[in-house]
């Protein structure tokens, strides 16, 4: 006989927990009565209840029907159905589900008559449980009528047989939880049909169902069962006041393990408020409750702003490779695709290159987000550039769906862009195949999008629906890494970056050498900046002058742009939350922002010129900073770099592919 360990689902919590306080000391075990358990459930009066509705929100316009079943130990003692005139008229998609329609409303009572007559039905004093399948509903529009007729809907207990349900019958005995599924599994001796009195009967025999299966595993008294339905057990929420001391501002944390090791690492604009959700039903991810389970501590590294925040994250998960972070593991590792010789034969050839020189970049593609992206952008291009691949040199399939070759008089005596290049599929000769290669790696892709995007269109149309789907992903694979380069390319060209960017209380300011965030602050209105941010490598360097290196592209195209604090000039509003370093909150002109960012920038950490293409922060830190600097409300104080801030305006950037071609099924 074969024997296995319990899994987690066949473990249930049933320990009462309180909502921690912020600073209350950590609860204490306590031992509990059976009068703390409550009745035991045989001996529980239930009000199943279901409404339904025109579909407007909780108030007097909305309930159409009322009905409900009062049981007790497995018995129906008795029921309440009712039609409710919503004094409007009931939706032609209402009356088609559920075959209430205007005429049938038009006698029955108002909900100023029909909710007093359903609270008597409940008898509050008698203390039952209100029970619904997705109570949230039923019960808030029950509580939304009361409110707006001025009634006092009675505080009872409400059980939802919804997260019930999920925590008792598994994905593979039930596809999903609506009643009506769970009802035909429970073999319900009554079926839902979108009427009130008949789906709260078969929420009863779903409800009793339940009990059914949670009996054996210990829950025999109500407490029990409202413990079995909180999502969150309760050893779980009593860890919360790990929370407790952690800043309430933008900052990174780690959560730590038992001997002290780095679990997760994550970041937040609120650091305190963002840690406590994980002790909560808002975190639903079934590896970050193991995780949490697992620590014994958490650390906070606040930080000035919200951008720091996110860049600190990044090298920290590098640094300390945190076992339930699952991306930004292997930051340096991203693909590019090199345009290579061969060594024996010398034939051109794309191949795939975890790393290239920081010159080589404007002829290179990338970086690709994995490995699978950067093959699929291969294939493409060997096949758009008519460049002969490796493997079993199997003949491709011919394909004559080319468009005109865009390569001027590379045919002798043919006019430039009238040439037709060899069906797709087959091979080009060396020199026409390297050079069109050549044009789509530095970022010519408009011909490729315009071809290949018809090719997915004539696939889609012949509902060759699996392979327009292959060459989908091959498209946007090649289009994501061409826009990511477009983006990236002028802050890895750029010797310093000084910008600022508004936020409620005040400016935001950051120093960008190379792509890489050397320094960050967060200038409070009427405030001076924090020190800059402290790098995860030690032996940082400041440089006073701030000069580019004598020479260098950067020294001989020089572009300063002093921003115009004027357009969006800061006002006087309360200091920002203290990051670690040590900040002087001395007054300053609302005008003192550029030069405040000055004094930020001559305290940054000094960095040279990488050799490697994002050999100082990783692509990802780069694109952080991009996308911040992209943001309208950032202005630019200081660009000292040999290309401009922006993308072309005939780059990459201008296709995106049509929503029903994004809706095609996804290829792993």
């Amino acid at each position: 006989m074969r024997t296995g360990r319990a899994s987690r689902k066949d473990y249930l919590d049933l320990d009462p927990a309180r909502i921690h306080r912020e600073g209350a000391a950590p609860p204490a075990p306590e031992q509990l009565t059976f009068t703390d358990l409550g009745p035991e459930l045989n001996e529980v009066t239930f009000i199943v209840v279901d409404l339904e509705t025109t579909g407007n929100k909780p108030g007097l316009h909305a309930i159409t029907e009322i009905g409900a079943v009062k049981t007790r130990g497995g018995e129906t003692v008795s029921e309440f159905s009712t039609l409710v005139n919503p004094e409007v008229p009931v939706p032609a998609f209402i009356a088609s589900l559920t075959g209430i329609t205007t005429a049938m409303t038009v006698t029955a009572p108002k909900i100023a008559a029909a909710l007093p007559a359903f609270l008597d039905f409940v008898d509050p004093d008698s203390r039952p449980v209100l029970v619904a399948h997705n109570a949230r509903f039923d019960i808030g529009h029950l509580r939304g009528a009361a409110q707006v007729l001025g009634l006092d809907f009675p505080s009872l207990p409400v059980l939802d047989t919804l997260p019930l349900a999920r925590r008792v019958f598994t994905r593979e005995e039930v596809p999903n939880y609506k009643l009506g599924t769970l009802a035909g599994f429970c073999r319900a001796t009554h079926s839902p049909s979108h009427r009130a009195l008949a789906d709260a009967r078969a929420t009863v025999d779903v409800l009793y169902t339940i009990l059914g299966r949670l009996g054996p595993r210990g829950v025999t008294h109500i407490a029990d069962l409202f413990a079995a339905s909180n999502p969150v057990p309760a050893h779980r929420r009593r860890r919360a006041y790990l929370a407790d001391g952690l800043p309430k501002g933008p900052g990174v944390y780690h959560f730590l393990g038992p001997r002290g090791e780095v679990l997760y690492v994550g970041t937040s604009k609120n650091v305190y408020k963002r840690v406590r959700q994980y002790f909560t039903a808002a975190e639903t991810r079934g590896r970050m409750a193991e995780m949490v389970d697992l620590a014994q501590k958490v650390e906070a590294f606040p930080t000035a702003t919200a951008v720091e925040a996110a860049v600190v994250e990044l090298r920290h998960i590098e640094k300390y490779d945190p076992p339930y972070n699952r991306r930004s593991r292997r930051p340096n590792s991203q693909p590019w695709l090199v345009l290579d010789r061969k060594p024996r034969t010398g034939e051109p050839h794309i191949r795939v290159a975890r790393g290239i020189p920081d010159a080589d970049i404007e002829n290179c593609l990338g970086p690709f987000f994995s490995g699978a992206a950067a093959r699929r952008a291969k294939e493409l291009i060997c096949l758009e550039a008519g460049l002969r691949e490796g493997g079993l040199q199997i003949p491709r399939a011919t394909d004559f769906s080319d468009s005109p070759c865009t390569i001027p008089g590379h045919v002798p005596g043919s006019a430039p862009g009238q040439c037709v290049l060899p069906p797709r599929g087959t091979a080009n000769p060396v020199e026409v195949a390297s050079r069109r290669a050549a044009q789509i790696l530095a970022g010519d892709v408009a011909s490729v999008w315009e071809h290949h995007l018809a090719l997915i269109r004539k696939l889609a149309a012949a509902e060759n629906f699996e392979q327009a789907a292959i060459e989908r992903d091959r498209l946007a694979a090649l289009m994501g890494a061409a826009r990511r380069r477009e983006k990236l390319l002028p802050l890895w060209r750029s010797f310093r970056i000084i910008a600022a960017r508004r936020r409620d209380s005040g400016w935001e300011i950051a120093v960008i050498c190379w792509g890489r965030l050397t320094a960050a602050s967060f200038c409070a209105d009427a405030a001076r900046p924090a020190l800059p941010l402290a790098s995860p490598q030690t032996g940082t360097r400041t440089n006073a002058a701030a000069r580019p290196p004598a020479g260098t592209p950067a020294d001989a195209a020089v572009r300063a742009q002093t921003s115009t604090a004027a357009r969006a000039e800061p006002s006087t509003v309360t200091p920002a939350e203290p990051s670690t370093a040590a900040r002087a909150q001395t007054r300053v002109p609302a005008a003192d922002i550029p030069r405040q960012a000055q004094l930020l920038a001559q305290n940054a950490e000094l960095v040279d010129r990488p050799e490697r293409a994002a050999g100082l922060a990783s692509s990802e830190e780069t694109e952080i900073l991009a996308n911040w600097l992209a943001d309208p409300r950032t202005r630019i104080l200081e660009h000292i770099g040999t290309m401009p801030l922006g993308v072309p305006v005939q780059g990459a950037a201008r296709f995106r592919l049509p929503a029903n071609l994004r809706q095609l099924p996804r290829n792993k």
